[in-house]
């Protein structure tokens, strides 16, 4: 009894001493740079780095962002959101290693769709777009938030995305 008890204890504290395999995995997995921790401790303490590494955003679009947690709790300097700002620019910042969508999607004919596939596959797969299902001025509130967020497209060609939007993907 007591070697059994001996080796529960010495496996408990084993187990705290030697770091398992999804401790080692749930390590910060960003991409180095300075910044990076401000960013990991910052923004994790809400949320997982999915809900901002899955963004291609530039820089005055992630100050934006970065103000906007600051406003619903997140704790940062002003030398912290400046760091943040440029470490997230720089990594997540458009056209940047864009993660493979989690399904490959091929868009319906129709005009709009080459604005669609050139313009908001730089920062985000086609899956996020076919599978809302949105009402026109939705649309519009989403493509003019897309293009403040940095898509470099022309008055008229957000009027033909967000048509086509419409179109394909309406409530």
């Amino acid at each position: 009894m007591r070697f059994v008890l001996a080796g529960a204890i010495a496996w408990a504290v084993l187990g705290q001493a030697v770091p398992s395999h999804a401790q080692e995995q749930r390590a910060n997995p960003l991409p180095p740079g300075d910044g990076r921790d401000i960013v990991a401790v910052a923004c994790t303490q809400c949320h997982g780095p999915n809900a901002f590494t899955q963004l291609r955003e530039g820089p005055d679009a992630w100050r934006f962002q970065v103000y906007d947690m600051i406003l619903r709790g997140a704790q940062l300097t002003q030398p912290e959101v400046d760091k943040a700002v440029e470490y997230l620019a720089t990594n997540f910042g458009p056209g940047i290693n864009v993660p493979p969508p989690t399904k490959q999607v091929t868009l319906p004919d129709g005009t709009g769709k080459n604005i669609v596939e050139t313009h908001c596959a730089v920062c985000h797969g086609l899956d996020r777009v076919s599978a809302a299902r949105r009402t026109r001025s939705e649309w519009e509130r989403i493509v003019a938030r897309m293009v403040f967020l940095g898509t470099p497209v022309s008055a008229d060609d957000a009027k033909t995305a967000t048509s086509y939007l419409e179109a394909n993907f309406g409530q």
